[in-house]
């Protein structure tokens, strides 16, 4: 088929400005919620009684049920339309953190942590779905998509900051109930201002046996990573769940291939494009929230910041992740195909985390670790930005929610892998330093220097590791990502199983 006249740009939705800024401030909150708490989780343990061996389920409960339903939240965004799925996400999310706020309990907390993980999982691909169908002209959807591209990788360091200022100056209760207002007005506003395209649903019949399956194995991969951490890695559990996963995400392909109305059509997975973006994201990300871990605490143990200064700390990544994702990508998009942001982004990046594996004790903020900050925030936000775009560019309407999943889904499995494999790199290269060193310190000053020094010989272990995920990350993006640059006109179909006609309907009004 030929491709839709230009002329269908102006059909676009007047309010889509107006909708991009409850997307993107529903995708804040979501992306605020994976470190805010990170923070406060020392006081919440203490209040509620919770153990030690049982603190990280704060973390994981969240983990696994968000990257565990993903997909199913994306196949239901399809189902039931994006701007319901993304309503009820909402509220949904703000009634479990009200719960968490209010929590009386280790059982009260867990619970509220798995339940915003499940309406967590409904909301994002719906906000990101949303994103895709909306913006269809090629300069406007650079700019959309480099906003939400700048949120997506630095609202984890506002996180820090919210939660330093919200623990240190009121109570850890509130890095849950922060979410309240943030949901409603997120909800209010999308439901008066979010127009949907027409004759985007997918009314198949939902596919049981793929919601089962991807979630056990999504589950299981993730809890595997998570038990590796805290178990070791050759744990008979920890490998048990790996096998596990693997079978049942096998299985989880096979039935897709062979049912009639799949949850996850493997026609999203099998463009080459769109392939090389989940898999170049998901080990970007693996480094990024490793790094977040190693420098939360070697600013906090090692150079005495409170949780306030550790958040300002992370601004300059910020600030760059913003410059990268809004100006460099966003006026670049249009003009250089995204392998050419891509590769050179995460590249930016591996140099700002190969500074940092010059860390040591009585390391200068200023001389060091800023600048670092600064190639890492604008190499990510570079790279971000085409990759949020690409990865839905070119989806048949009723796949944009499932689409817009598996993104989060490499995003979310990145990130639990990333904190479980480069956090048991720097304990084994701690543990070995220590050992090594021990006979040397005889004092307790010396004794103290020498767990702060093999503390910081385990983050450099671990952050030579995040290089070179990096480095692999812009190779694979360099080599798998081939599409051109986009048209500035309407967003056509791109990659290899995409057809020459629009995929993206003109907005009903």
């Amino acid at each position: 088929m030929p491709k839709v006249p230009d002329h269908t740009v102006t059909h676009a939705d007047p309010g889509r400005w107006k909708a991009l800024v409850f997307i993107a401030l529903a995708q804040l909150m979501v992306v605020l919620d994976a470190t805010i708490v990170n923070i406060a989780l020392p006081s919440a343990q203490q209040d509620l009684g919770i153990s030690d061996g049982n603190r990280q389920w704060v973390i994981t409960a969240y983990a696994l049920a968000f990257g565990g339903l993903l997909l199913f939240g994306g196949r239901i965004a399809d189902l039931w339309g994006r701007k319901r799925t993304f309503v009820v996400g909402l509220i949904g999310f703000a009634a479990a953190s009200a719960l968490g706020g209010a929590a009386t309990g280790e059982a009260m907390m867990l619970g509220a942590r798995a339940l915003q993980g499940a309406f967590g999982a409904l909301l994002a691909p719906a906000a990101l779905s949303l994103l895709a169908v909306t913006f269809t002209d090629g300069k406007e959807r650079a700019k959309a998509f480099g906003i939400y591209g700048a949120i997506a990788g630095g609202g984890g360091a506002v996180g820090l900051i919210l939660g330093g200022f919200l623990t240190e100056y009121l109570n850890w209760r509130w890095t849950f109930f922060v979410n309240i207002p943030f949901a409603v007005v997120a909800a209010v506003g999308a439901y008066l201002v979010i127009r949907e395209p027409a004759g985007g649903r997918n009314r198949s019949t939902l596919d049981i046996p793929g919601v089962i399956l991807s979630t056990l194995g999504l589950v299981a991969l993730v809890y595997g990573f998570t038990r590796a951490e805290s178990e070791g890695w050759s744990d008979a559990g920890t490998i048990g769940l790996f096998i596990g996963s693997a079978v049942l995400l096998l299985a989880f392909v096979l039935t897709e291939a062979k049912v009639k109305s799949p949850l996850l059509p493997l026609r999203v997975l099998t463009d080459r494009n769109r392939g090389g973006v989940y898999l170049s994201l998901g080990l970007a990300v693996i480094s990024m929230f490793g790094l977040f871990l190693f420098l939360t605490y070697y600013l906090q143990v090692v150079k005495g910041y409170s949780p306030v200064m550790t958040g300002f700390a992370f601004l300059p990544m910020i600030a760059g992740m913003i410059i990268g994702s809004t100006q460099i990508g966003t006026r670049l998009m249009t003009r250089v195909p995204p392998r050419m942001l891509m590769a050179p982004g995460f590249l930016t990046a591996g140099v700002g985390m190969l500074l940092l594996t010059q860390l040591e004790i009585g390391t200068s903020y200023a001389g060091l670790i800023l600048p670092a900050q600064l190639l890492l925030g604008l190499g990510m936000g570079t790279a971000f930005m085409p990759a949020m775009s690409l990865a839905t560019l070119g989806v048949d309407p009723r796949d944009a929610g499932v689409a817009s999943a598996m993104v989060n889904t490499s995003q979310q499995v990145g990130g639990a892998i990333g904190t479980a494999l480069l956090n048991t790199i720097a304990a084994s290269a701690t543990t070995a330093y220590l050992t090594d060193h021990a006979a040397g310190a005889t004092t307790p000053a010396g004794q103290k220097l020498l767990q702060l020094q093999g503390m910081v010989e385990g983050y450099t272990a671990a952050i030579w590791w995040a290089v070179g995920i990096l480095v692999v990350s812009a190779v694979i993006a360099f080599t798998l990502i081939n599409t051109g640059k986009p048209d500035m006109g309407v967003v056509a179909g791109s990659g290899e199983g995409a057809d020459d006609e629009v995929k993206v309907p003109v907005i009903a009004h």
